[in-house]
């Protein structure tokens, strides 16, 4: 088993609770994580033998186009397109962060961090 990660993506996107924050948008950022077998790419040389990291961001970049009121509903939208494209991963870490919420005050960011494994029947939980 092994982790490929593609960390510190940004994105500029239109999701918010509120109506205003989806008109004028925002810089998000996305950590993804993916757990697979990397023992066949390792051995062969062959990018068909593990994932293909251009791949799993158009997937995110996608996903980031599309509006979502909370950055939980945007995280889960990432698992579902990820484990549904590459059946053979075994599980997936997103963290989705939104940089200066508007929260009345001062705040970098604020992050949601969301984990699913797949169930050994092949389906995902």
């Amino acid at each position: 088993m092994g982790q490929i990660a593609l960390e510190g993506m940004e994105f500029f996107a239109f999701h918010g609770f509120y109506d205003e924050e989806q008109k004028i948008g925002n810089k998000y950022g996305v950590d993804l994580y993916i757990e697979t077998d990397l023992h066949a790419a390792g051995a062969s040389d062959n990018l068909a033998q593990t994932v293909n990291y251009e791949v799993l961001y158009r997937l995110v970049a996608e996903e980031m186009a599309a509006p979502a009121r909370l950055l939980e509903h945007l995280g889960h939208r990432v698992m579902d397109r990820i484990l549904a494209r590459f059946p053979h991963i075994h599980g997936v870490k997103v963290s989705v962060s939104k940089f200066n919420p508007p929260l009345g005050g001062i705040c970098t960011r604020a992050r949601v961090t969301l984990k699913r494994k797949r169930s050994s029947a092949g389906s995902s939980n």
